[in-house]
């Protein structure tokens, strides 16, 4: 059994995606802030931080990379992370912050579960839906 734990200070964002992810395979844990966060995963035996980008007073990025940090010098175990984005441009903290996965809002509960599987199993996942749809030409004469 998988242990996911969802950092938000929301708790309507925390409670819909308890809703898309609880089932009989993953455990889902809460957080409503960094600080509890990085005490939990301290803790142990989580195996997905879902964090959300817009976090209080520490958000998303800064989560992700003091868990590194932490990983860096052994005070953590590994976890993987997937961050949940506002906009297209926060694509490129994601990539910045060393996180495994990330998905663009407005969420949809396949995309959540394609993303967590992908990490739960190893993978990484980037949501495009944040890329441009790509526009074809006719050439009709």
């Amino acid at each position: 059994m998988a242990t996911v734990l969802l950092v938000s200070d929301l708790p309507a964002l925390r409670s819909d995606l308890r809703t898309m992810l609880e089932g009989p395979d993953v455990t889902v844990e809460e957080a409503g802030s960094g600080r509890e966060a990085l005490a939990r995963v301290k803790d142990g035996d989580v195996d997905l931080v879902v964090v959300d980008l817009q976090v209080g007073s520490m958000g998303g990025m800064a989560i992700a990379l003091e868990l590194r940090n932490e990983e860096s010098y052994g005070a953590a175990e590994p976890v993987a992370i997937l961050m949940l984005l506002d906009r297209r441009a926060d694509v490129f903290l994601a990539r910045r912050s060393g996180v495994e996965g990330f998905v663009v809002k407005p969420l949809d509960a396949q995309r959540v579960r394609s993303a967590v599987r992908a990490l739960l199993r190893g993978d990484e996942y980037e949501d495009d839906s944040w890329r441009p749809s790509t526009v074809r030409v006719s050439s009709s004469t």
